[in-house]
């Protein structure tokens, strides 16, 4: 199961201009007039328009401060983020680079604004499975801000999380667990218990539960999160549609899919309602729901929502994203159990190879996608190539190790 709501939605990355200056006042209002702009139209999901109006902010701001200011800095994070939010990670690292050298050399090495540049370049990495390259830059991060902000502000709180993100994906349990921990703390005491950013703590410590099987746990923080999130914000929320996600992930894998599959339909009422039927978040939560299906034998609805989702993954965030890339490899999954191989193995193909392309060839997503591959090559009889496939898969998941 995946989760379909990311933590970006309580930690948005877009940055507000904050010059002030009287004979660019009407440009320093433009700016920010557009990059409200882009990020309402990043929470919409139309990202292909908010890359076009965070260009013009970039323009903008290098026309009327030079390639050198701050507000130039903040254009470039936010240009990067989007590219990040379309998996196009070769664009966007470039800027989060040279966002992040200006930040330093005119705010200096340990300014807040500086450790965002860091955290969201470390992000990128994360995302592509570069986790060497990532820790020490969260940690820069995450020192800057105990350093400017102090040990117990939420923006602290924030860092700890990330850190602790990676700690988890490499399976260092012990590591995360004291870092969610006093992240929740700092979160409860600063913002109170009940507040998004508490709740999300809570999130991400059940997840760290449920990857170690502690499924009793992860759902009792799960719900103890949805209710906080449904009394604070309503029930109609898209963070209340990642508590039910989150939820009935616990049912999936515990192969209790009647309670799973209404929590996973309400999910996706309300991310349709509050954030359009096309939106990315929309084509994960098919994604979920057609899971369901296939895992009861029902393929025919499986596959009609397999494809929904590719198509709306297509649509909204081009054809190489790692989305797409998820969608084609469930589409695959579906008809390889069917026995149809010669429509299976294009979908695996090209899965892999947007894998390859955005996340790098030693990303466990790329293992995931020579692992399956391999299994249709046994299938249809080709033990030679699917030997190569599973060879480069394990030795993927080794180096992880």
């Amino acid at each position: 199961m995946k989760r379909n709501l990311l933590n970006a939605l309580l930690a948005f990355a877009l940055l507000l201009t904050s010059s002030v200056g009287t004979s660019v006042h009407a440009n320093i209002e433009q700016l920010k007039t557009l990059n409200d702009q882009v990020e309402t139209l990043y929470k919409q999901g139309n990202y292909d328009r908010a890359l076009e109006v965070a260009n013009q902010s970039l323009s903008l701001a290098e026309k009327s401060f030079g390639p050198n200011h701050p507000d130039v800095a903040l254009s470039l994070n936010n240009l990067a983020f989007l590219y990040d939010a379309k998996g196009q990670y070769a664009k966007a690292e470039p800027l989060y680079q040279r966002s992040l050298a200006i930040g330093e050399k005119t705010l200096g090495p340990n300014h807040p604004d500086v450790a965002t540049s860091l955290n969201n370049l470390a992000e990128l990495y994360r995302t592509q499975g570069k986790y060497a390259k990532a820790e020490p830059l969260y940690r820069r991060s995450l020192s800057i801000k105990e350093k400017a902000l102090g040990p117990n502000h939420p923006d602290v709180a924030t860092s700890l999380n990330n850190l602790s993100l990676l700690y988890a994906a490499q399976g260092k349990y012990a590591k995360a667990e004291p870092l969610y921990q006093r992240a929740l703390g700092i979160n409860e005491k600063a913002l109170g218990p009940d507040h998004p950013h508490s709740t999300l703590s809570f999130n991400n410590l059940a997840d760290l539960y449920y990857k170690q099987g502690l499924y009793a746990k992860a759902e009792l923080l799960y719900q103890r999160a949805l209710e906080k999130n449904e009394k604070a914000l309503g029930p109609n929320h898209p963070l209340v549609a990642l508590g039910l996600n989150n939820v009935a992930r616990i049912y999936f894998t515990q192969g209790q899919y009647a309670k799973a599959k209404p929590l996973l339909q309400r999910a996706l009422e309300i991310n349709e309602k509050a954030l359009g039927p096309n939106h990315p978040h929309v084509a994960l939560g098919l994604n979920n729901i057609a899971q369901i299906y296939f895992n009861q034998g029902q393929y025919a609805k499986a596959e009609l929502l397999y494809q929904r989702a590719l198509a709306i993954s297509e649509k909204t965030l081009g054809p190489n994203h790692p989305d797409v890339a998820l969608s084609l490899n469930n589409l695959a999954f579906l008809y390889n159990a069917q026995g149809q191989y010669a429509k299976a193995e294009p979908l695996y193909q090209r899965s892999l190879a947007i894998r390859e392309r955005t996340l790098g060839p030693n990303h466990p997503d790329v293992a995931n996608s020579l692992n399956n591959l391999a299994k249709l090559y046994l299938a249809t009889n080709r033990n030679n190539e699917a030997d190569q496939l599973q060879r480069r898969a394990k030795a993927i998941l080794d180096a992880k190790r």
